[in-house]
């Protein structure tokens, strides 16, 4: 599959919404961190077309106290694979995910 090649304005709208999506991921890792957000929310909102494409290990590693290593054993204790995303997270292991850490 050939990438398209798009014009300067489409390339420029491009990068502006991927802008925008980075900075909306960017404020609901914030939120969870300070405690505005709990995990049960931010996984309530997986049905958001920009939060849905954040990766479980990323929103895990943002939780107080758990960095990669933490995240990596979360995340094989509850056989989710490394690239996942959290609109792709099956009914168990979302249910799992949050009696583990909600």
């Amino acid at each position: 599959m050939a990438i398209p090649q798009l014009s300067p304005e489409d390339r420029q709208a491009a990068l502006e919404k991927a802008k925008a999506a980075r900075i909306k991921r960017a404020q609901v890792r914030d939120d969870l961190k300070a405690g505005k957000l709990t995990l049960a929310q931010v996984v309530d909102m997986k049905d958001d077309p920009v939060i849905g494409r954040m990766k479980v290990s990323t929103l895990i590693e943002t939780l107080p106290g758990y960095g990669k290593a933490k995240a990596e054993k979360v995340m094989k204790e509850l056989r989710i694979a490394e690239s996942r995303r959290l609109r792709g997270l099956g009914e168990r292991q979302q249910v799992a995910l949050l009696e583990r850490l909600g």
